[in-house]
C-alpha cells in the first residue's frame, strides 16, 4: 500500500493549495458506506467539493482535508497515524487489529524485535458508532453440503479478505477441539480471496466462507447458509491513537454525535395539568428531564422532552391517556448535550 504521503504529494502535485496543518479524515472513497458517510458529514456542517478523480477534498469551512480510500485500507492508515480520523466498518477495524497482534507475534517468535513502547501508539481508537452499515461477518456453508457445524471444517479450505479475524476464529476452534478430543490439532487452511469471495464453494475453491452479510440475498443465490457470526459490525467512527490536532478531533465527534443523536430523537412538546405531570413525566423522562414552564392558564404546566423517533407514536398514545392537550412532534436538525 503507497503511504499517505505519497497519495497526498500526486493527488496535489499541481494544486497550490496546501495540505499544512490541516487535519487528515479518511471517508470511504466508494461502497455501501459512502452515502450514509457524506450525509452523515454534510449534517456536520463539513463543507467540501469533491474534484471528479481526486481522492482529497479540502473542507471549506474547517482545517480538514477529507482523504477518500477504500474502507478497508482505512483502519491501517488511522492506525498508523497517517491520518487522525476515519469512518469504516467496526469488522475492517477488527482485523487490521488482528493484522496487528499477528504481525507482533511473528517478530516477537522469529526474534526479529521486542516490544516498544511506541508500538502502544499503533492501532485505532473507536469514538463512536454511527448508526448505519449493519452487518455481520458469517461462517457460510453450501445449503445441501456435508457441513453444519464450524467444528465440521477444521482443516479444511476457508475461502475469505478477512485472513487474520478467520485465522484467529478457526485457531480457537483448533484448540477447542484438540483439547476435547485429546487428538492432534488439524490446521485449517485460510485462503485470501479479493472478490466474490461467495462464489469459491461453488467453483471448488474452498470447503467454506467468511464473508461480509447484510440481507443474505447475495448468499442465499448462491447456494449458501450460514453457521456462525464472526463479528457483528457497523460503521464507526475512528481516531488515531496520536492524532494532529485532538482539539479538532473532538469538535469533529461532537458535531457527529450530535447529528446521530438528531435522527434517533425528536422532541415532543405537550400541555398538561399540574396534578398530572408526574404521570406524564414519567412518559416522557428526556434523555437528562424535560423541560417544564407555567402557562398563562393557572394549573398548566408546557412540557419540551426528547424522545426516540421510533417511539413517538406510543408516547403521544400514553400522553393523550394521561391527560396531555396539544401533542406536538418536532424533527430536530442536529444537537449537543
Amino acid at each position: 500500500m503507497p503511504l499517505i504521503e505519497e497519495q497526498i504529494h500526486e493527488t496535489f502535485a499541481n494544486n497550490a493549495e496546501s495540505l499544512e496543518g490541516r487535519l487528515l479524515f479518511a471517508v470511504p472513497k466508494k461502497g455501501r458506506l459512502l452515502q450514509a458517510a457524506l450525509n452523515l458529514l454534510e449534517g456536520a456542517d463539513i463543507q467540501f467539493r469533491r474534484e471528479s478523480r481526486l481522492d482529497i477534498a479540502l473542507v471549506k469551512n474547517l482545517p480538514i482535508a477529507l482523504v477518500f480510500l477504500p474502507a478497508a485500507d482505512i483502519p491501517t492508515f488511522v492506525g498508523e497515524g497517517r491520518v487522525s480520523l476515519g469512518i469504516t466498518g467496526r469488522d475492517t477495524v477488527a482485523e487490521h487489529a488482528a493484522s496487528v497482534v499477528a504481525a507482533k507475534r511473528e517478530r516477537a517468535e522469529s526474534g526479529q524485535s521486542t516490544p516498544t513502547d511506541e508500538e502502544d501508539l499503533i492501532g485505532c481508537e473507536e469514538v463512536m458508532e454511527l448508526g448505519f452499515g449493519s452487518c455481520k461477518l458469517q461462517v457460510q456453508v453450501p445449503e445441501k453440503g456435508q457441513y453444519a457445524k464450524p467444528s465440521d471444517l477444521i482443516g479444511k479450505n476457508i475461502g475469505t479478505s478477512f485472513v487474520h479475524l478467520a485465522a484467529d476464529y478457526f485457531a480457537g476452534l483448533e484448540k477447542e477441539a484438540a483439547e476435547s478430543n485429546g487428538e492432534k490439532k488439524l490446521k485449517t487452511n485460510i485462503i485470501e480471496l479479493s472478490g466474490s469471495v461467495e462464489a469459491a464453494c461453488a467453483l471448488g475453491v474452498a470447503d467454506g466462507i467468511v464473508d461480509l452479510v447484510e440481507s443474505g440475498e447475495t448468499m442465499k443465490a448462491a447456494g449458501l447458509k450460514p453457521i456462525d457470526t464472526v463479528v457483528s459490525s457497523i460503521a464507526v467512527l475512528v481516531k488515531s491513537k496520536k492524532p494532529s490536532n485532538p482539539q479538532l478531533v473532538n469538535l469533529i465527534a461532537s458535531r457527529i454525535r450530535g447529528v446521530i443523536t438528531a435522527q434517533q430523537y425528536v422532541l415532543c412538546q405537550y400541555n398538561i395539568r399540574r396534578e398530572k405531570l408526574a404521570d406524564a413525566a414519567k412518559i416522557t423522562p428526556g434523555k437528562r428531564a424535560p423541560t417544564i414552564n407555567a402557562l398563562e392558564e393557572e394549573g398548566w404546566l408546557a412540557v419540551s422532552s426528547m424522545v426516540e423517533k421510533k417511539k413517538i407514536a406510543t408516547v403521544m398514545d400514553e400522553l393523550a391517556e394521561a391527560g396531555a392537550a396539544d401533542i406536538l412532534v418536532l424533527n430536530i436538525t442536529n444537537t449537543r448535550y
